[in-house]
């Protein structure tokens, strides 16, 4: 039983990745899993409910497999290395499609969207942990929200994996523009006390002009 469970899973992997969430009906995922249509319901309930479980295991496999490079990390540019890395291994295998279409139908279907959201907190999650270890040492640690932070970066790293599928000049130039910015940080670690003190200063002036 749950190999065909597992077999559903990895045929609605293969579907969204070949045909979109437009042609992932149970008849095309029960044919690409090899089993009878009926046992998608047996299993799933929903087709939905299926997709919804290919999106979390999926996207639990591609997190374990960064794990160790984003433990790795010791700073915001190898952090842009790693997501360099993994816009171009995404594109290749075929998930960045993948997640495309989940993303376009979680638009749409209030029942994929827990999945998919779920699905990007484990990056998020990831990202988190990273930032929060690198940025411990900052001067300006104690200002930098990283819950918030990470969901930015996440963000930036998924938008620029879709925008690099119509337009990747456009999205090599983002990420350039990014790690200039990188660099800009690991300047502000440098800083001398005096120069510290000006800029917490000026970042708590505009944080609290923001709350107003």
């Amino acid at each position: 039983m749950a190999d065909t469970k597992e077999r559903l899973v990895d045929g609605a992997i293969r579907v969204l990745s070949s045909e979109g969430l437009a042609g992932a009906s149970a008849r095309a995922i029960a044919t690409a899993a090899g089993v009878n249509q009926a046992l998608v319901f047996y299993h799933f309930g929903t087709v939905d409910q299926l997709l919804s479980v290919a999106c979390r295991q999926a996207t639990e496999s591609r997190v374990a497999l960064y794990r160790a490079r984003f433990a790795a990390v010791s700073s915001i540019g190898e952090l842009l290395d790693v997501g360099r890395q993994l816009q171009v291994s995404e594109r290749a295998s075929g998930n960045l499609q993948i997640l495309a279409q989940l993303l376009a139908g979680a638009q749409t279907d209030e029942r994929l969207a827990p999945a998919v959201s779920a699905g990007l907190d484990l990056w998020i999650a990831e990202i988190e942990s990273v930032l929060g270890r690198i940025t411990a040492t900052s001067p300006v640690a104690d200002l930098i929200d990283v819950p918030g932070l990470a969901r930015i970066v996440a963000s930036t790293f998924i938008g620029l994996q879709l925008y690099g599928g119509v337009s990747p000049d456009g999205a090599a130039a983002a990420l350039a523009t990014l790690e200039r910015l990188a660099v800009l940080v690991e300047v502000v670690d440098g800083l001398g006390p005096v120069a510290r003190r000006a800029l917490r200063a000026t970042l708590r002036r505009v944080d609290t002009k923001a709350a107003r």
